[in-house]
């Protein structure tokens, strides 16, 4: 997952807006959103080569997502997934500053996590393995992509600028679905150097990538209203940004 916008206790019907773009290379197999055969309560994408995800929804009202940290020089190639922080929330019951205190971070490769819980004091928590600090999110419009929470970079800024707009025309969900379309470049002087070619840096400076063998595999929104209801649609895309399947789910929490 390379982009996760945002929108936290910021409108008056959804406590929790998210509109996020998941980036891989296209040969990695992945399974569609879905609710999981042995924990029905899950639903959420899978990766079939490490068996994690990147982000999902529960019934009972458990959220998690997740960013690598781009930093290829510190990379460790023997490290244990980063997607099973998320499925092994998803899966579980325990509050999250115990999920979290039970983790050994150091094993990973660098990541940015965000979890949350409505049956544990309706907080949402990001926590990095980079800065090793965790916190709860204060109300807002938060963006994140590779590097920490709100680091601004070109397309996480241009993102939360759009979904601030977006937000006053919901329940249309257009302004969010072409946010999450944007394929603009950005200047190289804006252009963050995180260890990559420029080349890459300029490619995946956009939302949306899109080229031969790497690029934007599936959009997502979820809106979580006040009620308790859930929504939850996944747009795969396919090699040269064409559109793929269509996923929507739509349920009511479990109490």
């Amino acid at each position: 997952m390379c982009l996760i916008l945002l929108a936290w206790q910021t409108h008056p019907n959804f406590p929790l807006i998210v509109a996020a773009n998941r980036d891989e290379f296209y040969q990695r197999r992945t399974a569609s959103a879905d609710f999981w055969g042995a924990h029905p309560q899950v639903l959420a994408g899978r990766d079939l080569e490490a068996g994690g995800t990147w982000l999902g929804l529960t019934r009972q009202g458990r959220f998690a997502a997740l960013t690598n940290y781009r930093d290829p020089a510190c990379h460790k190639p023997d490290a244990p997934s980063r997607g099973r922080l998320v499925a092994d929330f998803l899966c579980g019951h325990e509050p999250v500053d115990a999920y979290l205190d039970r983790l050994q971070p150091a094993a990973y490769n660098g990541f940015n996590l965000l979890l949350g819980d409505a049956r544990d004091n309706g907080r949402l928590v990001a926590f990095s393995n980079i800065t090793r600090q965790r916190h709860a999110l204060a109300p807002g419009i938060h963006g994140l992509s590779n590097a920490t929470l709100d680091t601004p970079w070109p397309k996480v800024g241009a993102g939360k600028t759009a979904l601030a707009h977006a937000l006053a025309t919901l329940p249309d969900e257009t302004a969010l679905q072409h946010l999450l379309r944007d394929e603009r470049i950005h200047p190289d002087t804006a252009l963050p150097a995180t260890g990559v070619s420029l080349e890459w840096e300029r490619l995946l400076s956009a939302a949306f990538i899109r080229s031969p063998d790497y690029g934007t595999r599936c959009s997502t929104l979820i809106k979580v209203g006040a009620d308790g209801t859930a929504s939850f649609d996944e747009q795969t895309w396919l090699p040269g940004g064409l559109a793929g399947e269509r996923y929507r789910y739509r349920f009511k929490r479990l109490s």
